[in-house]
């Protein structure tokens, strides 16, 4: 009976991926949007989806979750390069500090740059 159930049990784990669709799937569409030229129009925008990353909030996430590269994924690194990160424990302190010394000074390579005030 318990040889059963296990050759079943595997036999779904095998059986899993192949339901399943394809991956990356992309789909792309096309959206028009009118521009509008009303001086009085108020710009709102989100500070989340602002383009300029904080260093305070870089080293921030360093400091406390730097074993799970969060400062990586907050700064916009490729997810492959994060995960080597992780599996590596920060390329065994080295990438880690080399993060720290690039994100005190201005130099990592942020996806929008670093603002102008530190936090």
């Amino acid at each position: 009976m318990k040889l059963k159930f296990l050759l079943l049990f595997f036999a779904l784990i095998l059986a899993a991926p192949v339901a399943q669709a394809s991956f990356p799937v992309q789909r792309t569409a096309t959206v028009s949007v009118e521009a509008q030229s009303d001086e009085n129009a108020e710009v709102l925008y989100s500070p989340a989806a602002a383009g300029q990353k904080s260093q305070g909030v870089a080293l921030l996430l360093w400091l406390f979750l730097g074993a799970l590269a969060a400062h990586r994924w907050y700064l916009g690194s490729p997810w492959y390069w994060n995960l080597l990160f992780i599996v590596t424990l920060g390329g065994l302190l080295v990438w880690a500090i080399i993060d720290l010394i690039d994100i005190i000074t201005g130099n990592y390579p942020a996806k929008g740059g670093f603002k102008s005030e530190f936090w």
